[in-house]
């Protein structure tokens, strides 16, 4: 599988990264499961592995490090911070106290003794940058994290990071975890072009628009397959919804594409996100072996000029069809953001 570097980092990884939401409560319960989907990975070449400590409420990490028993050093190993962990405000954000102790936490349940990759889950305006970032610099130069990077941040807050860390003395973000398929293309129009001018890695998760790409949503099948989570997440698989119509008329035509192709939806929409110059990775989130067959191809898949040019008239560049899958909305479009 091809290697990438990971921005400016000399870290290289593996064009396709393993995320492990699925694995745990979240989705494959089986442990021994999980583990031999981790090593099936591994073995084709796979080297980023990708968790976080909410998945599953820390069981994810749980697995992910049985797995990595004996094959440690082939992986660079990316967890994440900042999302609730139980009822206790204290134990969520991106404070300087919830860091130093998360970080423990997920060494500790992935029993190793340092992470390679360690990234704040989503941005919180409320919490200086200054104070997270001086507590990741400790962590580096503790020799507990590598390196550190963010995940769905804003454009501007990206730019301010980097001159906040500049400014102040600090260990700087290198990587970016954004959602992007070919259904949410947002990111294009800032998000990924300011990623290249400070040389960030960018990682980018749901390849397969939660299901969408997969061909499970079809113009002839109205009702659409409803899990308890996807009831949840109404505003983004609510076929009523005419935002979800969209997508629903955008993955049909895509499922046609890939047809005349020669490739399955699957094969196209993950070799779609890698052909964009910025990305470095992105993360497949198998929950079973069937998933994970079904994805590895897309990485020795080079779409052609025409089949992208095809996509872009079916979905037009940093488009999303749907804002409710952007992964993060701006605080200041609140009501109380707004209105006296």
């Amino acid at each position: 599988m091809e290697q990438r570097t990971l921005g400016r980092t000399g870290v290289s990884v593996s064009t396709l990264c393993l995320g492990t939401m699925m694995f745990g409560d979240w989705g494959t319960k089986d442990h021994d499961e999980s583990i031999k989907t981790i090593h099936r990975a591994l073995d084709a070449g796979i080297t980023f592995v990708d968790t976080a400590d909410v998945y599953s409420q820390g069981e994810s990490e749980v697995i992910v490090g049985k797995a990595l028993k004996g094959r440690r050093d082939d992986v660079v190993l990316a967890t994440k911070f900042f999302m609730p962990m139980d009822d206790d405000p204290n134990h969520r954000g991106a404070s300087r106290r919830w860091i130093t102790t998360a970080v423990e936490n997920s060494l500790r349940r992935l029993d190793v003794d340092h992470i390679d990759l360690y990234q704040m889950h989503r941005w919180d305006p409320s919490v200086d940058l200054d104070e997270s970032l001086g507590a990741l610099t400790d962590l580096v130069r503790a020799g507990k994290i590598r390196y550190f990077g963010h995940s769905t941040f804003p454009a501007s807050t990206i730019v301010e990071a980097q001159h906040t860390a500049h400014d102040r003395g600090r260990e700087r973000f290198v990587t970016e975890q954004p959602t992007y398929s070919i259904l949410t293309r947002g990111i294009e129009n800032e998000v990924l072009p300011v990623c290249q001018r400070y040389g960030m890695g960018v990682l980018s998760y749901s390849p397969l628009a939660g299901g969408w790409l997969t061909g499970r949503y079809r113009k002839d099948d109205q009702t659409g397959p409803m899990s308890e989570a996807r009831k949840r997440l109404a505003n983004r698989f609510d076929l009523a919804l005419p935002e979800n119509q969209r997508k629903l008329d955008a993955a049909d035509e895509l499922a046609q594409l890939a047809d005349e192709a020669g490739l399955s939806l699957i094969e196209m929409a993950i070799a779609f996100v890698l052909r964009h110059p910025a990305i470095t990775s992105a993360i497949i989130g198998p929950r079973t072996m069937n998933h994970l067959e079904s994805q590895l191809a897309a990485a020795e898949i080079t779409l052609t000029d025409d089949v992208l040019d095809r996509i872009d008239q079916i979905v037009a560049p940093g488009v999303t069809l749907n804002p409710a899958d952007n992964g993060w909305v701006s605080p200041s479009l609140q009501p109380a953001a707004r209105r006296r």
